[in-house]
């Protein structure tokens, strides 16, 4: 049998359909048109799905179930997602919506949840129990999975893993908080401090590097003039890191994951991330003294993450 995983973001709708050993055979998509009526995304999402499966040579025949990663406040018993900013939802009920136009039973998740999922299935944790995910992009994302199992807590709400304060009266969060983990760890995190590094530092390189526009600055600024020697950009990347450490300590001291893994943009940077980052934490945690330790890995599925997760809810329904 085949699977339909689909992720509904902000901006696009991305489709695959996947076969059992979690490989995706055939893919749609759609831009989400924000904003527009819940019914209408769902349609669109809806005819994504059966050009997957068209383009993967099947039919809905073929099909044993969906499902859906979804941002915000989800409730997967119900199938609603009961609010998203973003997407300007509100106790939408978007498994009746979907499951209705592909006539299979369908699932639906926090895309958060479901890309953690997806990395325990086929990606960085493949073959694990216990993993923890994180990811680096306009905020921090995350997922916990507990012996195989999406964490969520009791009310759905849980593994807001970019909100816990990790510097008091920090940077203001756009949840309300100041010095949350987002705030600093993010890759608007990672932009603000090498603005900052910038200001500071006249002479850094950094302005070279962004054609003499503070804005122009990116996530990739500070490392590229780390690789150019730059003390200033130096000095930015290491109080990232500081900060990023910090949030993956307190992380792996609650939970004790098999992994730990690190997706966005960041983690791109590969060992040039994660060698310093494995350092820091390796001083820190506090099993440092025993054994086994968790890994700390970058996220190898990218945004197809999302859809594998999505496509297996229906293991853990």
């Amino acid at each position: 049998m085949y699977y339909i995983g689909i992720d509904l973001g902000g901006t696009n709708i991305a489709v695959g359909v996947c076969d059992e050993n979690y490989k995706i055979v055939g893919r749609g998509s759609a831009k989400t048109n924000l904003p527009r009526p819940a019914e209408e995304i769902a349609a669109d999402m809806v005819t994504a799905a059966k050009t997957a499966v068209e383009n993967a040579g099947l039919t809905m025949a073929d099909i044993k179930w969906a499902g859906i990663g979804a941002p915000g406040s989800i409730e997967p018993k119900s199938g609603v997602i009961i609010y998203n900013n973003n997407l300007g939802f509100n106790n939408v009920p978007i498994v009746d919506l979907v499951e209705k136009g592909l006539g299979v039973p369908t699932f639906v998740e926090n895309d958060g949840n479901a890309a953690a999922y997806g990395e325990m299935l086929a990606g960085a944790g493949k073959g694990v129990k216990d993993l923890v995910a994180i990811t680096l992009g306009t905020g921090v994302g995350g997922g916990i999975i507990i012996d195989k199992k999406i964490y969520a807590g009791f009310n759905y709400a849980g593994a807001e893993l970019g909100h816990m304060v990790i510097e008091k009266d920090g940077w203001p969060c756009t949840c309300g908080r100041k010095g949350c983990f987002e705030a600093y760890s993010s890759a608007t995190g990672m932009v603000k401090m090498t603005k900052l590094g910038m200001q500071k530092h006249p002479s850094s390189i950094m302005w070279k590097l962004t054609g003499g526009n503070i804005d122009n600055a990116g996530g990739k600024t500070a490392c590229d003039g780390v690789r150019k020697g730059d003390e200033a950009a130096g000095e930015v990347w290491n109080k990232y890191l500081d900060y990023l450490a910090c949030g993956i300590i307190n992380l792996i001291n609650i939970f004790q994951p098999e992994v730990f893994c690190i997706g966005g943009g960041i983690s791109k940077e590969g060992d040039f991330l994660l060698e310093p980052l494995r350092s820091r934490i390796a001083k820190e945690t506090y099993s440092r003294s025993g054994i086994p330790q968790t890994r700390i890995v970058a996220a190898t599925l990218g945004n197809d993450a999302g859809i594998i997760g999505a496509a297996f809810l229906g293991n853990i329904r």
